[in-house]
């Protein structure tokens, strides 16, 4: 289940987040393990996944980070590890926050369209 965060956004599980990037990069969890050279099981990609482990080790959450192409440090945070400061700065960043999307490589039309249906949500507040 996704969690409700301090401003009231929900945010996803890293195990939600784990399978909404693999199916958006139309991996099955076999292909996982095939990319990955074994490294990650398709057993211990469904645990996570389904919320049975909800901190893998890190090599794994490297793994899958490599492969997603995906950073690193925030499959690191999620799954409640410490990461320093400052790599959580960097360019990726779009008004203090990571955009939503940004890990699930819309196409320019895509975009468009969230862009635009968020200037109708904020226009109706």
């Amino acid at each position: 289940m996704a969690k409700r965060s301090v401003g009231g956004e929900i945010k996803l599980t890293l195990g939600q987040y784990l399978a909404s990037i693999r199916d958006d990069r139309g991996f099955s969890q076999r292909d996982v393990e095939k990319a990955t050279n074994k490294v990650v099981s398709n057993a211990y990609l469904s645990q996570i996944e389904n919320n049975q482990i909800k901190r893998p080790n890190p090599n794994i959450l490297n793994s899958l980070a490599e492969l997603y192409n995906i950073s690193y440090e925030d499959l690191m945070e999620r799954a409640g590890y410490v990461v320093p400061t400052r790599s959580r700065r960097g360019d990726e960043q779009r008004h203090g926050r990571i955009a939503t999307f940004a890990e699930h490589n819309l196409t320019p039309e895509e975009e468009a369209k969230l862009v635009e249906y968020l200037g109708f949500l904020r226009s109706k507040k």
